[in-house]
């Protein structure tokens, strides 16, 4: 037996937190060159669990010809390559199939291009695409012997192969210890171990079919007994007919094996295509099961069960599972768990906002706060004083943006991300942001959107592509910023208490779940590919290095956004020195006081809140002339107008962003959907709870 290592979720992960160089392969599989992969399995291996772990949001589904069992395809990204999935109905065997499964064994063997004996099929080619490149095969890794009986068949086939070793978390539970390494070498194809569930191997796993493939590296043959050979040899070389080559264009050891058993398919179309010689055929059949001393069929299977047999023997060792398990695996329990992982990456959420918002504060008090006490005194009553105040209203905006909230999230962030706490985040939550069209990856993205939405979707840019990006941009813009939220926390904080704020980021979150579903319905650039995510060990941060991607990140804020602010803080200056204040109130009274019931004086801060957030809150405080506006708005006002908020517009310095990402046309598209989003909920909000004011 060979020496056999101790299997953990870890050990066929190299640490790839490290940087390295790599060369780019002289062939790509991209676009109509790119590869197909056939995943096929016995019923329970994982292969569905493992199918969506890496498929893309734009999933189709077809029918194999004639066996009424359906099939899923997408495109996934394997780094640079591509690759169509296809995910085919679960299969025990391939001999003595019955119609529903004999359509997938004909996929694997001929694709759209049926040979010679299948020309015939009233029902033509059992899928409207070429056979595939490689063959991916889900194993049970706790049933493996019964899982290698099929794995022994599909060798046969002649294709690339594959192995993802699945369930090995619930093998080592069960005290199996796998040595795959040793599994590969004796049959001659790669095998990975895997816990789809978990997201743990799938890299690995679709880099190594990428190899294969590149390689064309095919299974060692995996022959017969010496007894059952030698009794089949007249057989085998009799069916070493060029016409019969020709017919099938299979591999010779799979139409051996199928003629051996005696499968009715393989007869039953020599019969239609070779009457002639087919009565030879079964006569050397006949003749080499009077040398076995039980039938023929029988003497295979059983050969085949001995085969398998003996090599899970060969690769596995049964031991206690008893042994300790470390804090990596408790973490993972934690954050990668079907059950807990939801909770495990609500809890990162909960403290990453706690200690952004607690840091926040003091770095507010100690920057944007001081330079605006510093300036309290200074009220210029010239144009062109009116003009430099507000410059300098601009810079310490951007500063009250930039250093208190968006630096420290950032930071945390990428401190996350390196830690790898955040990639297993992504692969917990990629399920429910599939229900939006949205993969698991941009999960980073929307809680950059926490701190400031423009940082996010220049990161969406970066991560997605075509459908996604677009989705993904749009909804983004309903993420509550730090400006949003602050102004959240101010306000409702002190007049609606810890319920009132809690709502409306719950109701944050219920519109964009529900924006995500009707949006995903939309027609958008085709949708990208499925991506592999991958889980790489857990590391400690590099603080350098933390700080130069943060830098990164958050550089386009002074091309993007500070232009912006200093400029419209001019303009909303301005319009308020040469009194057009009372024109702007007056102009949005049907939107400010007939639909929303707040007061007639808001308008302005309503309009000019797309410049900067904060400014709303600044503007309501001098246009109702008190910093208690409890005194002037109810409860039910301060609902509303926060709700209203929430959901307006975001800056503009967003849609700058968005301008840049995904164009003007789905740039003022958003807009035009948050202006309309924004009316209807605080609407929806107000009439409600004015009824309930009026009850009580």
């Amino acid at each position: 037996m060979d020496n056999l290592p101790k299997w953990t979720p870890y050990s066929h992960l190299s640490n790839r937190m490290t940087e390295s160089t790599f060369s780019i392969p002289n062939q790509l599989f991209r676009g109509d060159r790119r590869l197909r992969i056939a995943m096929v399995g016995m019923p329970s291996s994982g292969r569905d669990t493992l199918f969506q772990a890496v498929s893309s949001t734009s999933v189709f589904r077809g029918d194999l010809a004639g066996g009424g069992h359906g099939y899923r395809e997408c495109r996934v990204q394997i780094g640079l390559d591509e690759a169509s999935l296809i995910d085919l109905p679960s299969i025990q065997t391939l001999s003595h199939l019955p119609k529903g499964d004999l359509v997938t064994l004909k996929y694997l063997l001929w694709g759209d291009e049926p040979p010679l004996v299948s020309q015939h099929d009233p029902e033509g080619p059992p899928a409207p695409f070429a056979p595939p490149d490689i063959i991916i095969q889900i194993i049970d890794a706790s049933l493996l012997a019964q899982h290698l009986e099929l794995t022994l068949e599909l060798i046969q086939l002649g294709r690339p192969l594959v192995i993802a070793l699945n369930r090995m978390d619930e093998a080592h539970e069960r005290g199996m210890h796998v040595n795959h390494q040793a599994l590969s070498r004796k049959l001659g194809v790669a095998v990975i171990p895997t816990v789809a569930l978990k997201g743990q191997g799938l890299t690995e796993l679709f880099d190594a079919a990428v190899d294969a493939v590149r390689q064309q590296r095919c299974p060692l043959p995996q022959p017969f007994s010496s007894h059952i050979s030698d009794a089949l040899a007249p057989l085998g070389q009799a069916l070493n007919d060029a016409e019969i080559r020709a017919a099938f264009r299979a591999p010779h050891p799979f139409i051996l094996y199928q003629l051996a058993v005696a499968d009715e398919y393989i007869i039953g179309e020599l019969q239609q295509h070779f009457p002639n010689k087919l009565p030879t055929l079964l006569t050397l059949r006949e003749e080499a099961q009077k040398q076995l001393p039980r039938p023929l069929a029988d003497e295979i299977h059983a050969d085949r069960h001995h085969q398998a047999a003996t090599l899970f023997e060969s690769v596995t060792r049964l031991g206690t599972t008893e042994e300790s398990k470390g804090w990596r695996y408790w973490l993972d329990e934690l954050f990668l768990h079907p059950r807990w992982g939801l909770l495990g990456s609500l809890a990162v959420f909960a403290l990453v906002l706690f200690i952004v918002f607690e840091v926040s504060g003091w770095l507010d008090a100690m920057s944007a706060g001081k330079l605006m006490t510093a300036l309290e005194g200074w009220q210029p009553d010239s144009t062109s004083g009116v003009i430099a105040r507000a410059v300098v209203d601009g810079l310490v905006g951007l500063i009250g943006i930039v250093i208190p909230y968006m630096l420290p999230l950032v930071l945390l962030l990428e401190v996350l991300e390196q830690s790898g706490i955040m990639h297993r985040i992504a692969f917990v939550v990629d399920r429910g942001f599939h229900h939006l069209g949205l993969h698991g990856g941009v999960a980073v993205p929307f809680l950059l959107g926490l701190g400031c939405n423009v940082p996010a979707i220049t990161s969406v840019a970066r991560t997605t592509r075509g459908r996604e990006r677009v989705l993904a941009s749009v909804l983004i813009t309903f993420v509550p910023c730090s400006a949003r939220s602050a102004i959240i926390l101010a306000l409702a904080g002190k007049y609606l208490g810890g319920l009132g704020v809690f709502a409306i980021f719950a109701l944050s979150i219920i519109v964009i779940a529900v924006m995500g579903r009707l949006l995903s319905r939309r027609r958008y650039p085709q949708s990208g590919p499925g991506q592999v995510q991958e889980i790489p060990p857990y590391a400690l941060p590099r603080l350098k290095e933390a700080l130069t991607h943060t830098w990164d990140k958050t550089s386009d804020i002074l091309t993007i956004v500070t232009p912006l602010l200093v400029g419209g803080s001019v303009v909303m200056a301005l319009l308020s020195h040469f009194g057009a204040d009372d024109l702007i109130n007056t102009l949005l009274t049907p939107i400010s006081h007939w639909w929303l019931g707040l007061p007639i004086v808001l308008g302005v801060p309503i309009l000019f809140g797309v410049l900067r957030k904060e400014l709303s809150l600044l503007m309501v405080y001098q246009a109702l002339g008190t910093f208690e506006i409890g005194q002037q708005m109810d409860w039910v006002q301060i609902m509303t107008f926060l709700v209203f908020l929430t959901f307006y517009i975001p800056c503009i310095s967003t849609f700058a962003a968005m301008l840049k990402t995904i164009g003007r046309k789905e740039a003022l598209f958003s807009v035009m959907l948050s202006v309309v989003v924004a009316l209807l909920i605080s609407g929806l909000v107000r009439w409600p709870l004015e009824f309930v004011q009026w009850l009580f």
